[in-house]
């Protein structure tokens, strides 16, 4: 049985028209389906007003304590109760979670790494409350799907000893897909607000088609993958060599045209 499983970006959810036309058509993807979805740029636009300060490093967060009640909010709450609340309008019987309700995803702190820094030095990185996915339940969700459910997961985890952690919403849709994979035929589709990895970023007819693992490195070297793109293409990797049938990075108004964005094999 198949399965698609659809992960969209910040910019999307954060933006009322582009979010109605994604759900609208995510509404009428046939079959069984689950959404995973961002929101960073709402939840550092929330953090700006608050004055917390927010730090990026290689596309990825750095999470404090205030900055992991910030994004719990704006996560966990306005944005994923946005979606379901959208999402029954369109008769879509959806439920939000985060990684702690029913225990769907465990993950654990990520410990300090050392990462290559733009300047090309290599450095030690504490990303603070920020969870490295150990564990997602399967059974649960595909229990779930049976009963007609369409989950929506929030980039949200918790360790099991009370604690959240903040994840990349890539890595949760890729676990999601991976984890599912054990019980479904399962397409895992990264939306945002360009057609696909582009080759010139200011060029939005320069999609690539199709990426392999050996052309990732090279284009990585090249400067033409960096950034929050970095992490989208790790984990779309990491899904297709765990079981996942096919990856698509495409714009948010193409995910009901599988031939459109880059395919990833």
């Amino acid at each position: 049985m198949k399965i698609t499983v659809v992960k969209v970006g910040g910019g999307i959810v954060e933006d009322e028209k582009s979010l109605s036309a994604l759900l609208d058509k995510f509404a009428r993807i046939e079959g069984l389906k689950v959404l995973v979805h961002g929101g960073g740029r709402s939840a550092t636009k929330v953090a700006e007003q608050l004055g917390i300060q927010q730090t990026m490093i290689g596309g990825r967060r750095i999470t404090d304590a205030e900055t992991l009640k910030v994004v719990t909010m704006v996560y966990a709450g306005l944005v994923n109760k946005n979606i379901v609340a959208q999402l029954q309008a369109r008769d879509v019987n959806a439920l939000g979670l985060t990684g702690a309700d029913m225990n769907v995803i465990v993950s654990h702190r990520r410990p300090i790494k050392q990462v290559k820094m733009e300047d090309g030095t290599v450095q030690p990185v504490d990303y603070g409350f920020v969870g490295d996915v150990d564990k997602v339940n399967a059974d649960l969700l595909a229990d779930l799907i049976a009963k007609g459910v369409v989950p929506v997961v929030s980039p949200i985890g918790h360790d099991g000893k009370g604690n959240l952690l903040n994840t990349n919403a890539d890595t949760i849709a890729s676990q999601v897909a991976i984890a599912l994979a054990q019980h479904f035929e399962v397409t895992l589709m990264f939306c945002f607000e360009k057609r696909g990895v582009l080759r010139d970023p200011e060029d939005d007819n320069s999609v690539i088609p199709q990426i392999t693992a050996s052309d990732f490195p090279r284009l990585v070297d090249e400067g033409i993958v960096s950034g929050g793109m970095l992490p989208k293409l790790e984990n779309s990797f990491a899904a297709i060599s765990a079981g996942v049938k096919e990856v698509v990075i495409t714009q948010a108004d193409q995910i009901d045209q599988k031939g459109e964005g880059t395919h990833l094999c």
